[in-house]
Protein backbone atom coordinates (compact mmCIF):
# COMPACT_ATOMS: atom_id res chain seq x y z
CA UNK A 1 0.00 0.00 0.00
CA UNK A 2 1.38 3.04 -1.23
CA UNK A 3 1.86 6.31 0.73
CA UNK A 4 -0.39 9.47 0.37
CA UNK A 5 1.59 11.90 0.31
CA UNK A 6 4.20 10.13 -2.45
CA UNK A 7 0.85 10.23 -4.72
CA UNK A 8 0.32 13.84 -4.56
CA UNK A 9 3.92 14.42 -5.21
CA UNK A 10 3.34 12.02 -8.08
CA UNK A 11 0.51 13.86 -9.77
CA UNK A 12 2.04 16.95 -9.23
CA UNK A 13 5.13 15.93 -10.79
CA UNK A 14 2.70 14.55 -14.02
CA UNK A 15 0.81 18.56 -14.08
CA UNK A 16 4.15 20.30 -14.56
CA UNK A 17 5.44 18.10 -16.86
CA UNK A 18 2.19 18.59 -18.84
CA UNK A 19 2.27 22.34 -18.57
CA UNK A 20 6.33 22.63 -19.37
CA UNK A 21 5.54 20.27 -22.57
CA UNK A 22 2.74 23.31 -23.89
CA UNK A 23 4.99 26.03 -23.00
CA UNK A 24 7.57 24.11 -24.87
CA UNK A 25 5.69 23.70 -27.78
CA UNK A 26 4.17 27.46 -27.91
CA UNK A 27 7.68 28.52 -27.69
CA UNK A 28 8.42 26.66 -30.76
CA UNK A 29 5.39 27.89 -32.74
CA UNK A 30 5.95 31.51 -32.03
CA UNK A 31 7.04 33.59 -35.70
CA UNK A 32 9.74 35.88 -36.12
CA UNK A 33 9.94 39.62 -36.21
CA UNK A 34 9.96 39.05 -40.22
CA UNK A 35 7.39 37.21 -40.01
CA UNK A 36 5.63 39.65 -37.53
CA UNK A 37 6.47 42.88 -39.60
CA UNK A 38 5.16 40.89 -43.12
CA UNK A 39 2.03 40.00 -41.19
CA UNK A 40 1.56 43.83 -40.28
CA UNK A 41 2.10 45.13 -43.62
CA UNK A 42 -0.72 42.98 -45.06
CA UNK A 43 -3.09 43.72 -42.42
CA UNK A 44 -2.38 47.34 -43.34
CA UNK A 45 -2.80 46.88 -46.90
CA UNK A 46 -6.12 45.50 -46.08
CA UNK A 47 -6.96 48.20 -44.32
CA UNK A 48 -6.50 50.68 -46.39
CA UNK A 49 -8.28 48.59 -49.03
CA UNK A 50 -11.47 48.98 -46.79
CA UNK A 51 -10.64 52.55 -46.03
CA UNK A 52 -10.21 53.41 -50.04
CA UNK A 53 -14.05 50.62 -50.99
CA UNK A 54 -15.14 52.79 -47.74
CA UNK A 55 -14.27 56.47 -49.24
CA UNK A 56 -16.02 55.51 -52.96
CA UNK A 57 -19.10 54.36 -51.66
CA UNK A 58 -19.47 57.81 -49.79
CA UNK A 59 -18.71 59.49 -52.63
CA UNK A 60 -21.33 57.32 -55.15
CA UNK A 61 -23.69 57.85 -52.32
CA UNK A 62 -22.78 61.74 -52.30
CA UNK A 63 -23.08 61.60 -56.22
CA UNK A 64 -26.34 59.89 -56.25
CA UNK A 65 -27.83 61.92 -53.16
CA UNK A 66 -26.54 64.75 -56.03
CA UNK A 67 -28.44 63.90 -58.71
CA UNK A 68 -31.75 62.80 -56.47
CA UNK A 69 -31.63 66.74 -55.53
CA UNK A 70 -31.29 67.84 -59.53
CA UNK A 71 -33.96 65.70 -60.73
CA UNK A 72 -36.51 67.08 -57.83
CA UNK A 73 -35.52 70.64 -58.67
CA UNK A 74 -36.24 69.36 -62.18
CA UNK A 75 -39.37 68.08 -61.76
CA UNK A 76 -40.54 71.13 -59.50
CA UNK A 77 -39.33 73.86 -62.06
CA UNK A 78 -41.41 71.51 -64.34
CA UNK A 79 -44.24 72.03 -62.05
CA UNK A 80 -44.43 75.44 -61.97
CA UNK A 81 -43.76 76.14 -65.11
CA UNK A 82 -47.21 74.07 -66.32
CA UNK A 83 -48.95 75.85 -63.49
CA UNK A 84 -47.77 79.43 -64.61
CA UNK A 85 -47.65 79.10 -68.25
CA UNK A 86 -50.02 81.11 -69.79
CA UNK A 87 -53.11 79.82 -71.92
CA UNK A 88 -52.67 79.64 -75.78
CA UNK A 89 -52.86 83.50 -77.32
CA UNK A 90 -56.50 83.82 -77.73
CA UNK A 91 -57.64 85.60 -81.32
CA UNK A 92 -58.08 88.84 -79.31
CA UNK A 93 -54.90 88.41 -78.00
CA UNK A 94 -53.55 88.21 -81.94
CA UNK A 95 -56.01 91.16 -83.07
CA UNK A 96 -54.53 94.70 -83.03
CA UNK A 97 -56.79 97.90 -82.87
CA UNK A 98 -55.46 101.48 -83.60
CA UNK A 99 -56.03 104.96 -85.67
CA UNK A 100 -56.14 108.42 -85.83
CA UNK A 101 -57.45 111.74 -86.23
CA UNK A 102 -57.40 115.50 -86.57
CA UNK A 103 -59.43 118.50 -86.39
CA UNK A 104 -58.58 121.54 -88.50
CA UNK A 105 -59.47 125.35 -88.01
CA UNK A 106 -58.37 127.57 -91.58
CA UNK A 107 -58.62 131.14 -91.96
CA UNK A 108 -57.13 132.24 -95.01
CA UNK A 109 -57.61 135.36 -97.48
CA UNK A 110 -57.13 135.65 -100.98
CA UNK A 111 -56.64 139.47 -101.90
CA UNK A 112 -57.03 138.67 -105.59
CA UNK A 113 -60.31 137.23 -105.91
CA UNK A 114 -61.54 138.68 -102.55
CA UNK A 115 -62.52 134.81 -101.51
CA UNK A 116 -61.82 133.91 -97.38
CA UNK A 117 -61.94 130.45 -95.87
CA UNK A 118 -63.33 130.58 -92.40
CA UNK A 119 -63.87 126.66 -91.46
CA UNK A 120 -63.76 124.36 -88.91
CA UNK A 121 -63.60 120.41 -90.59
CA UNK A 122 -62.76 117.37 -88.39
CA UNK A 123 -60.87 116.40 -91.53
CA UNK A 124 -59.85 112.73 -90.98
CA UNK A 125 -61.35 109.56 -88.40
CA UNK A 126 -59.12 106.90 -88.96
CA UNK A 127 -58.92 103.21 -87.87
CA UNK A 128 -56.87 100.63 -88.06
CA UNK A 129 -57.26 96.96 -87.60
CA UNK A 130 -54.68 94.09 -87.40
CA UNK A 131 -54.25 90.17 -86.88
CA UNK A 132 -51.48 87.84 -86.38
CA UNK A 133 -52.18 84.52 -87.76
CA UNK A 134 -49.65 83.08 -86.78
CA UNK A 135 -45.98 84.81 -86.56
CA UNK A 136 -45.28 84.75 -89.79
CA UNK A 137 -48.84 85.29 -91.18
CA UNK A 138 -50.39 88.84 -90.60
CA UNK A 139 -53.24 91.28 -91.76
CA UNK A 140 -53.76 94.65 -91.87
CA UNK A 141 -55.89 97.34 -92.44
CA UNK A 142 -56.71 101.11 -92.70
CA UNK A 143 -60.09 102.54 -93.13
CA UNK A 144 -60.77 106.03 -93.08
CA UNK A 145 -63.44 108.76 -92.53
CA UNK A 146 -63.39 111.89 -94.26
CA UNK A 147 -64.74 115.34 -93.68
CA UNK A 148 -66.90 114.24 -90.52
CA UNK A 149 -69.93 113.28 -92.70
CA UNK A 150 -70.26 110.60 -96.22
CA UNK A 151 -72.92 110.04 -98.49
CA UNK A 152 -74.65 111.62 -101.68
CA UNK A 153 -74.35 115.39 -101.60
CA UNK A 154 -72.41 115.67 -98.44
CA UNK A 155 -68.79 116.76 -98.20
CA UNK A 156 -66.63 113.73 -96.62
CA UNK A 157 -66.40 109.98 -98.15
CA UNK A 158 -65.53 106.92 -96.60
CA UNK A 159 -62.26 105.48 -98.18
CA UNK A 160 -60.33 102.14 -97.52
CA UNK A 161 -56.53 102.70 -97.62
CA UNK A 162 -55.13 99.52 -96.18
CA UNK A 163 -56.27 96.06 -96.98
CA UNK A 164 -53.14 93.58 -97.01
CA UNK A 165 -51.88 89.83 -95.73
CA UNK A 166 -48.54 89.94 -95.20
CA UNK A 167 -45.88 86.39 -94.98
CA UNK A 168 -42.22 86.28 -93.78
CA UNK A 169 -40.34 84.43 -96.03
CA UNK A 170 -37.32 84.77 -94.28
CA UNK A 171 -36.23 87.01 -90.55
CA UNK A 172 -35.57 90.11 -92.94
CA UNK A 173 -37.66 88.97 -96.09
CA UNK A 174 -41.71 89.96 -96.56
CA UNK A 175 -44.16 89.61 -99.38
CA UNK A 176 -47.31 91.82 -99.34
CA UNK A 177 -50.38 91.37 -101.34
CA UNK A 178 -53.66 93.15 -101.62
CA UNK A 179 -54.42 97.43 -101.31
CA UNK A 180 -51.46 99.33 -100.30
CA UNK A 181 -49.74 102.11 -100.05
CA UNK A 182 -47.21 103.20 -102.61
CA UNK A 183 -43.92 103.17 -100.90
CA UNK A 184 -42.72 106.91 -101.73
CA UNK A 185 -41.98 110.15 -99.96
CA UNK A 186 -42.11 110.92 -96.19
CA UNK A 187 -46.18 111.51 -95.93
CA UNK A 188 -47.17 108.35 -98.03
CA UNK A 189 -46.50 105.82 -95.60
CA UNK A 190 -46.47 107.74 -92.23
CA UNK A 191 -49.02 110.48 -91.59
CA UNK A 192 -50.14 110.37 -88.61
CA UNK A 193 -50.75 114.27 -87.09
CA UNK A 194 -47.64 113.16 -84.04
CA UNK A 195 -45.61 112.78 -86.88
CA UNK A 196 -45.30 116.02 -88.85
CA UNK A 197 -45.24 119.66 -88.51
CA UNK A 198 -47.85 121.90 -90.08
CA UNK A 199 -51.67 121.81 -89.70
CA UNK A 200 -52.01 120.84 -93.38
CA UNK A 201 -50.07 117.95 -95.13
CA UNK A 202 -47.28 119.95 -97.56
CA UNK A 203 -48.35 121.07 -100.80
CA UNK A 204 -45.56 119.20 -102.37
CA UNK A 205 -46.48 115.58 -101.63
CA UNK A 206 -50.19 116.23 -101.83
CA UNK A 207 -49.75 117.64 -105.46
CA UNK A 208 -46.52 116.20 -106.67
CA UNK A 209 -46.75 112.42 -105.39
CA UNK A 210 -49.76 112.56 -104.68
CA UNK A 211 -50.73 112.01 -101.15
CA UNK A 212 -52.00 109.36 -99.73
CA UNK A 213 -51.75 107.32 -102.79
CA UNK A 214 -52.87 103.72 -102.70
CA UNK A 215 -53.45 100.98 -105.41
CA UNK A 216 -53.48 97.06 -105.27
CA UNK A 217 -50.67 95.00 -105.48
CA UNK A 218 -48.05 92.51 -105.01
CA UNK A 219 -44.90 93.85 -102.80
CA UNK A 220 -41.67 92.30 -101.72
CA UNK A 221 -39.98 94.32 -99.30
CA UNK A 222 -36.47 93.79 -96.65
CA UNK A 223 -33.31 94.14 -95.75
CA UNK A 224 -30.35 93.67 -98.27
CA UNK A 225 -27.45 94.82 -95.76
CA UNK A 226 -27.24 96.66 -92.65
CA UNK A 227 -28.53 99.53 -92.68
CA UNK A 228 -30.19 99.14 -96.30
CA UNK A 229 -33.94 98.05 -96.88
CA UNK A 230 -35.93 97.77 -100.52
CA UNK A 231 -39.20 98.07 -101.78
CA UNK A 232 -40.79 96.34 -105.29
CA UNK A 233 -44.41 96.99 -106.10
CA UNK A 234 -45.90 95.73 -108.63
CA UNK A 235 -49.56 97.33 -108.46
CA UNK A 236 -52.52 98.67 -110.18
CA UNK A 237 -52.03 102.40 -111.30
CA UNK A 238 -53.29 106.13 -111.89
CA UNK A 239 -55.84 107.27 -114.61
CA UNK A 240 -55.49 110.72 -115.05
CA UNK A 241 -58.19 112.60 -117.07
CA UNK A 242 -57.76 113.91 -120.46
CA UNK A 243 -59.75 117.02 -120.85
CA UNK A 244 -60.47 120.18 -118.78
CA UNK A 245 -58.98 121.93 -116.31
CA UNK A 246 -57.92 118.49 -114.49
CA UNK A 247 -56.00 117.26 -117.48
CA UNK A 248 -53.35 114.97 -116.77
CA UNK A 249 -53.22 116.36 -113.20
CA UNK A 250 -51.32 113.74 -110.90
CA UNK A 251 -53.39 114.24 -108.16
CA UNK A 252 -56.75 113.88 -110.21
CA UNK A 253 -55.36 110.42 -111.46
CA UNK A 254 -55.76 108.41 -108.61
CA UNK A 255 -58.62 105.56 -109.01
CA UNK A 256 -58.64 104.29 -104.94
CA UNK A 257 -59.05 101.00 -106.49
CA UNK A 258 -63.14 101.52 -106.86
CA UNK A 259 -63.78 99.45 -109.68
CA UNK A 260 -59.99 100.63 -111.39
CA UNK A 261 -59.67 100.33 -114.60
CA UNK A 262 -56.46 98.18 -114.75
CA UNK A 263 -55.48 97.80 -118.46
CA UNK A 264 -51.93 99.24 -117.53
CA UNK A 265 -50.35 98.51 -114.17
CA UNK A 266 -46.97 100.66 -112.81
CA UNK A 267 -44.01 99.01 -111.40
CA UNK A 268 -42.58 100.81 -108.25
CA UNK A 269 -38.93 100.68 -106.56
CA UNK A 270 -37.50 102.05 -103.36
CA UNK A 271 -33.92 102.28 -101.25
CA UNK A 272 -33.56 103.75 -98.25
CA UNK A 273 -30.73 103.89 -95.67
CA UNK A 274 -31.33 104.03 -91.65
CA UNK A 275 -28.15 102.98 -90.88
CA UNK A 276 -27.66 106.49 -88.48
CA UNK A 277 -29.58 106.71 -85.55
CA UNK A 278 -32.25 109.73 -86.23
CA UNK A 279 -31.72 109.31 -90.26
CA UNK A 280 -33.48 107.94 -93.39
CA UNK A 281 -32.41 108.52 -97.28
CA UNK A 282 -34.93 107.35 -99.73
CA UNK A 283 -35.05 107.20 -103.17
CA UNK A 284 -38.14 106.17 -105.39
CA UNK A 285 -38.59 105.32 -108.92
CA UNK A 286 -42.05 103.93 -110.63
CA UNK A 287 -42.73 103.58 -114.53
CA UNK A 288 -46.13 103.27 -115.51
CA UNK A 289 -46.88 102.75 -119.45
CA UNK A 290 -50.23 104.36 -119.48
CA UNK A 291 -51.26 107.33 -117.72
CA UNK A 292 -54.72 107.23 -119.23
CA UNK A 293 -55.09 103.72 -118.88
CA UNK A 294 -55.85 102.93 -122.79
CA UNK A 295 -57.13 106.42 -123.72
CA UNK A 296 -53.63 108.16 -125.25
CA UNK A 297 -50.97 106.25 -124.39
CA UNK A 298 -49.29 108.67 -122.19
CA UNK A 299 -46.51 106.54 -120.01
CA UNK A 300 -45.25 108.27 -117.13
CA UNK A 301 -42.01 108.09 -114.88
CA UNK A 302 -42.21 109.22 -111.57
CA UNK A 303 -38.44 109.73 -109.48
CA UNK A 304 -38.46 111.04 -105.84
CA UNK A 305 -35.74 111.68 -103.07
CA UNK A 306 -35.88 112.59 -99.50
CA UNK A 307 -33.91 113.25 -96.13
CA UNK A 308 -35.26 112.91 -92.84
CA UNK A 309 -32.45 113.63 -90.15
CA UNK A 310 -32.90 114.24 -86.44
CA UNK A 311 -29.82 114.91 -84.03
CA UNK A 312 -31.06 115.65 -80.75
CA UNK A 313 -33.46 118.32 -80.54
CA UNK A 314 -32.74 119.47 -83.99
CA UNK A 315 -34.58 118.54 -87.33
CA UNK A 316 -34.19 118.35 -91.03
CA UNK A 317 -36.64 117.32 -93.72
CA UNK A 318 -36.03 117.99 -97.52
CA UNK A 319 -37.56 116.19 -100.58
CA UNK A 320 -37.74 116.30 -104.40
CA UNK A 321 -40.24 114.83 -106.66
CA UNK A 322 -40.55 114.89 -110.23
CA UNK A 323 -42.69 113.17 -113.04
CA UNK A 324 -41.84 112.87 -116.50
CA UNK A 325 -44.68 112.10 -119.09
CA UNK A 326 -44.81 111.49 -122.94
CA UNK A 327 -45.71 114.08 -125.05
CA UNK A 328 -48.70 112.48 -126.54
CA UNK A 329 -50.85 113.91 -129.65
CA UNK A 330 -50.67 117.80 -130.57
CA UNK A 331 -53.25 119.37 -129.42
CA UNK A 332 -54.56 115.95 -126.78
CA UNK A 333 -51.40 115.03 -124.71
CA UNK A 334 -50.12 116.37 -121.81
CA UNK A 335 -47.36 118.46 -123.25
CA UNK A 336 -49.72 120.46 -125.70
CA UNK A 337 -53.16 119.39 -124.84
CA UNK A 338 -56.31 121.23 -122.83
CA UNK A 339 -53.83 122.05 -119.97
CA UNK A 340 -49.70 122.76 -121.76
CA UNK A 341 -46.77 121.80 -119.95
CA UNK A 342 -48.16 118.66 -118.05
CA UNK A 343 -45.65 116.61 -119.62
CA UNK A 344 -43.12 117.54 -116.65
CA UNK A 345 -44.39 118.12 -113.13
CA UNK A 346 -42.43 118.61 -110.44
CA UNK A 347 -41.57 119.99 -106.88
CA UNK A 348 -39.61 120.66 -103.79
CA UNK A 349 -39.59 121.26 -99.92
CA UNK A 350 -37.01 122.09 -96.62
CA UNK A 351 -37.88 122.14 -93.70
CA UNK A 352 -35.90 122.80 -90.65
CA UNK A 353 -37.16 122.50 -87.25
CA UNK A 354 -36.10 122.09 -83.64
CA UNK A 355 -38.04 120.73 -80.75
CA UNK A 356 -37.37 120.73 -76.80
CA UNK A 357 -38.82 119.73 -73.61
CA UNK A 358 -41.02 121.99 -71.70
CA UNK A 359 -40.65 123.17 -68.08
CA UNK A 360 -41.64 120.57 -65.12
CA UNK A 361 -45.00 122.50 -64.83
CA UNK A 362 -45.71 122.09 -68.30
CA UNK A 363 -45.77 118.54 -69.55
CA UNK A 364 -44.69 117.17 -72.84
CA UNK A 365 -42.19 119.09 -75.81
CA UNK A 366 -42.63 122.00 -77.98
CA UNK A 367 -41.15 122.22 -81.25
CA UNK A 368 -40.33 125.14 -84.20
CA UNK A 369 -40.34 125.01 -87.81
CA UNK A 370 -40.16 126.83 -91.04
CA UNK A 371 -41.10 125.22 -94.36
CA UNK A 372 -40.23 126.16 -97.63
CA UNK A 373 -42.14 124.96 -100.55
CA UNK A 374 -42.33 125.14 -104.45
CA UNK A 375 -44.13 123.03 -107.21
CA UNK A 376 -45.00 123.11 -110.46
CA UNK A 377 -48.09 121.20 -112.80
CA UNK A 378 -47.11 122.70 -115.95
CA UNK A 379 -43.89 122.79 -115.93
CA UNK A 380 -43.52 121.51 -119.35
CA UNK A 381 -44.93 125.26 -120.63
CA UNK A 382 -43.03 128.20 -121.18
CA UNK A 383 -44.31 129.67 -118.74
CA UNK A 384 -44.24 131.28 -115.05
CA UNK A 385 -46.19 128.69 -113.57
CA UNK A 386 -44.21 127.53 -110.32
CA UNK A 387 -46.06 128.25 -107.11
CA UNK A 388 -44.36 128.96 -103.75
CA UNK A 389 -45.74 129.04 -99.98
CA UNK A 390 -44.11 129.11 -96.84
CA UNK A 391 -45.46 127.68 -93.43
CA UNK A 392 -43.96 128.90 -89.67
CA UNK A 393 -45.23 127.90 -86.80
CA UNK A 394 -45.07 125.33 -83.84
CA UNK A 395 -46.18 121.96 -82.52
CA UNK A 396 -47.34 121.23 -78.92
CA UNK A 397 -47.23 116.91 -77.63
CA UNK A 398 -48.26 116.82 -74.01
CA UNK A 399 -48.12 113.51 -74.96
CA UNK A 400 -45.98 111.63 -77.76
CA UNK A 401 -49.44 110.57 -79.35
CA UNK A 402 -51.10 114.01 -78.63
CA UNK A 403 -50.37 117.36 -80.52
CA UNK A 404 -51.77 120.69 -80.86
CA UNK A 405 -50.75 122.86 -84.02
CA UNK A 406 -50.55 125.95 -84.97
CA UNK A 407 -49.31 127.96 -88.71
CA UNK A 408 -48.88 130.86 -90.68
CA UNK A 409 -49.45 130.73 -94.66
CA UNK A 410 -48.11 132.59 -97.32
CA UNK A 411 -48.55 131.38 -101.00
CA UNK A 412 -46.46 133.36 -104.04
CA UNK A 413 -47.64 132.50 -107.57
CA UNK A 414 -49.07 133.78 -111.11
CA UNK A 415 -52.14 131.92 -110.62
CA UNK A 416 -53.64 134.46 -108.17
CA UNK A 417 -56.31 131.65 -107.46
CA UNK A 418 -53.26 130.20 -105.43
CA UNK A 419 -52.82 133.25 -103.17
CA UNK A 420 -54.34 132.07 -99.98
CA UNK A 421 -52.87 133.79 -96.57
CA UNK A 422 -53.68 133.49 -93.37
CA UNK A 423 -53.08 130.79 -90.00
CA UNK A 424 -54.09 127.12 -89.25
CA UNK A 425 -55.14 125.52 -86.36
CA UNK A 426 -55.37 121.61 -85.71
CA UNK A 427 -55.54 119.04 -82.81
CA UNK A 428 -54.16 115.24 -83.41
CA UNK A 429 -53.68 111.81 -81.78
CA UNK A 430 -52.54 108.60 -82.73
CA UNK A 431 -52.82 105.64 -80.94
Amino acid sequence: MKRPGCLSFIRSAQVLGTVLGLASGYVHAAPSPEEMWKIIQQQQKTIEELQTKLESTQESVRVTQKKVKSAEQKVEATADAIETRPAAASWADRTRVGGYGELHYNNLDNDFTGTKTDEVDFHRFVLYFGHDFTDRFRFFSELELEHAVSGEGQNGEVELEQAWVEFDVFDSQRVRAGLDLIPVGILNLTHEPPTFFGVERNPVETNIIPTTWWEAGLEAMGEIAPGWNYDLMLSSGLDTPTTGSDAFLIREGRQKVSEALADDGAVTGRIRYTGYPGLELGFTGQYQADLTQGALGIDATLFEGHVDFRKGGWGLRALAAGWNLDDGPAGLGPKSGPSPGRNEQWGWYIEPSYRFDLPGWLPGELGIFARYNQWNNNAGADLDTEKEQVNAGFNYWPHPDIVFKFDVQEQFGEDDANDNDGFNLGVGYQF
